[in-house]
């Protein structure tokens, strides 16, 4: 390849992304310039017309081309957004999305509620992945204790790099399929986004979400393996009125609200939708 200026390069990985259809080429471009340069977008913009080395370049292109053949970008540039925060993301954990910021939102929400008297308010995080929700909750929220679990040492580590990059200093991060290794410590809440596709959707989906980890993806034959785990087991967990609040596909807040449930009411009518409108958390409350 010829030497190019960095708004020529930006301009050839939006086209060579718009062929394949990829979705926000121009954005995914640009951030992408932006990491391998190390560059902030502003400075990206200022320096639009420097001249980008050959390995930059190389580099750039074998990146172009993940993308192309599935590898979502953040996977490559190893960060992602989420409630104003930055989390580091790679292979092992999924990637954070906007929709899951209405589950932490509600969460806090409560939680708040729970603390007005001085309270301190005890949440666990189940299937905790990057450690999104439970980081953000520590980060918003004072004077409460988070314990965050998940079944892979690999997604509680990069959970412990997020925790510090964060300074959230106040959770517990521990290894564990659901429930299996708390020895029924009491919680006042307890929140999920477990996984919720059907085994034969995950084949059907995108490549850039079947890059994702299947582990955190995978739901069962009916999507609903995990949602019937949590709702049989979390009442042993939560103090009396304790809450539990779970993420659901778009698709899942009749089925899941009708779930067998030990213990446990549902206190929301209807799911609470999401920024697109679709279902997207179902809270439940134990009863006193």
């Amino acid at each position: 390849m010829k030497k190019m200026k960095q708004i020529e390069l930006i301009r050839f990985g939006e086209n060579a992304l718009k062929q394949e259809n990829i979705q926000d080429a121009g954005i995914k471009a640009r951030m992408l310039l932006q990491h391998i340069l190390n560059q902030t977008r502003q400075e990206i913009i200022i320096n639009s017309e420097k001249i980008v080395n050959q390995n930059q370049i190389d580099e750039y292109e074998k990146s172009i081309n993940k993308i192309i053949n599935g590898l979502p970008i953040q996977y490559i540039t190893h960060n992602q957004q989420f409630m104003g925060l930055e989390f580091y993301v790679d292979e092992n954990v999924l990637i954070p999305q906007p929709d899951t910021e209405v589950l932490v939102e509600q969460t806090i929400k409560i939680i708040n509620q729970l603390s007005k008297n001085g309270k301190k308010v005890e949440v666990l995080d189940l299937c905790t992945g990057s450690g999104a929700i439970a980081i953000s909750i520590g980060h918003y929220c004072n004077d409460l204790e988070i314990t965050a679990t998940d079944i892979s040492l690999k997604a509680l580590e990069i959970t412990k790099k997020n925790a510090k990059t964060n300074e959230v200093i106040n959770l517990e991060i521990l290894k564990s399929d659901l429930f299996n290794e708390l020895s029924e410590k009491k919680f006042d809440v307890i929140v999920s986004n477990p996984p919720y596709i059907e085994t034969e959707t995950i084949k059907k989906l995108s490549k850039d979400v079947q890059a994702e980890p299947h582990i955190a993806l995978d739901g069962g034959k009916d999507g609903l393996e995990f949602y019937r785990k949590i709702l049989n087991e979390s009442h042993k967990y939560l103090r009396p009125n304790g809450y539990l609040l779970l993420e659901i596909g778009y698709n899942q807040g009749k089925i899941v609200t009708k779930l067998e449930c030990n213990n446990l009411k549902l206190i929301t009518n209807e799911p609470i939708k999401d920024f697109e409108g679709n279902n997207r958390v179902v809270v439940f409350q134990k009863e006193g």
